[in-house]
């Protein structure tokens, strides 16, 4: 964990909010000058606390629709290898190692059913997958790329 101040605080949450706002606000919402501003991202830059500046894009406006959980069960020897292969799907966005009964979680985003069943049958090839369970998402109630910080 790496240890940050309330004017960290402060800036973070900023950020997150927006990650284009102008050091000249940023600067006078939190009372320091806009040089300080600077020197504090580029070093919340340095430590790993900011890993990158995106644009968070709707998935739906671009034609991604479809959203989906996969529930992972694998051959313990060849999670590490199963873990590597989904790593390079390019509509598995994020994966999860985790506990209980599955081995992974994944979540994908596709604009069609049929793109859906591509994956489930790529996911279902590689070596050392045993099954999975797939959850098809009727409605997002909350999805949150900003993290809480107090």
């Amino acid at each position: 964990m790496v240890k940050i101040d309330e004017i960290d605080k402060k800036l973070l949450n900023i950020l997150q909010r927006d990650a284009k706002t102008p050091y000249s606000k940023i600067a006078k919402s939190i009372g320091i000058s806009e040089a300080t501003v600077h020197v504090r991202i580029k070093k919340l830059k340095k430590r790993g606390v900011i890993k990158k500046f995106q644009a968070i894009v709707d998935p739906e406006k671009i034609g991604k629709n479809i959203l989906a959980i996969i529930a992972i069960t694998c051959e313990p020897k060849k999670f590490e290898y199963v873990l590597e292969r989904l790593s390079e799907m390019k509509d598995v966005y994020e994966i999860y190692d985790v506990t209980g009964e599955y081995y992974a979680l994944i979540k994908v985003r596709v604009n069609n059913r049929d793109k859906l069943a591509k994956i489930l049958d790529d996911v279902g090839k590689i070596n050392g997958v045993l099954s999975t369970r797939t959850m098809y998402v009727l409605r997002v109630i909350k999805e949150n790329s900003e993290i809480f910080i107090e």
